[in-house]
């Protein structure tokens, strides 16, 4: 999968944002805007409850509104983060109404670009995301794709949009699935694999707490080693096994189990159930 990670900064004049859809992922998009330096004025977020809109007001200092329409009409770069099966309601609703030049990003696990320019107007740059968990935190994963009229000026302001809910990679669309399947699914493998450390060391004697502090701070040490670094994983892996020592017969009864193995076939299977879950939802709209 061929990709490229890109530094972007602050844009000095943010276009108008509009959020359609404010769940977690959408404030975290938000909120990650306001912190790339967009201001609360040039943000607006529509929500379907009053109480949602005075917490982001509260929260964020943004404008809000339940009219979807009319957070479009001036926005620039608007963000659709409603729920799949709601996607094509909100296009046919917001799609006269979109400005020329507005680039529409997708954070709508699944759909493809395709999916929107064939209820947008003809001509409109459509960027597809598919980001993680983490991001909520500024720590996550985004992949960026840019549809068939997205220019790279189109993808790189919403790789500034995202540059502070963490890494940015622009991705070919294609590589998508496969990207759900290693980022977009990873953080529940590095909480499964966490767990059973530490319920490996519950079992070697040690209490719940201790062995969940340190199963998590040893994912998240090794994970900031491998990136400040910029070393391999396996040269890595290789400095902390001493010959005959304890971590080679850790490691060799990993693979005696297959561990390597079960993780390729774990990517495939959520690879494959993406695109089931695609071509499920394109043929429903």
């Amino acid at each position: 999968m061929s990709t490229t990670t890109h530094q972007v900064d602050s844009p000095s004049s943010p276009t108008r944002l509009a959020v359609l859809g404010t769940g977690v992922m959408g404030e975290t998009v938000l909120a990650g805007a306001l912190r790339a330096g967009w201001q609360p004025a040039d943000v607006v977020a529509t929500v379907r409850r009053a109480e949602r809109a005075q917490e982001l007001e509260g929260r964020h200092g943004v404008t809000t509104t339940t009219d979807n329409t009319a957070a479009v009409r001036e926005a620039g770069l608007v963000v659709v983060a409603v729920k799949p099966k709601d996607v094509a309601a909100l296009l046919a609703e917001v799609s006269p109404h979109l400005g020329e030049g507005t680039v529409v990003v997708s954070v709508v696990v699944g759909l493809s670009t395709r999916f929107y320019e064939d209820r947008l107007p003809a001509g409109t740059a459509v960027v597809r995301v598919m980001p993680n968990t983490p991001s909520v935190i500024g720590s996550g994963v985004s992949a960026v794709s840019g549809g068939a009229a997205a220019g790279d000026d189109d993808v790189t302001l919403v790789e500034r949009l995202l540059s502070r809910t963490g890494l940015v990679v622009r991705v070919a669309e294609k590589d998508q699935n496969a990207v759900a399947a290693l980022s977009g699914s990873g953080p529940a493998y590095v909480f499964y694999v966490v767990d059973a450390l530490a319920e490996a060391g519950v079992l070697l004697g040690l209490t719940r707490a201790v062995a969940l502090e340190l199963a998590t701070a040893t994912v998240l040490g090794s994970a900031r080693m491998l990136d400040e670094t910029g070393e391999h994983p396996v040269i890595l892996r290789e400095r902390v096994s001493s010959p005959g020592g304890t971590t080679v017969a850790a490691l060799r009864a990993l693979d005696d189990g297959g561990v390597r193995a079960a993780f390729l076939t774990a990517l495939e299977a959520a690879r494959d159930r993406s695109e089931e879950l695609a071509a499920a939802l394109e043929a429903q709209a």
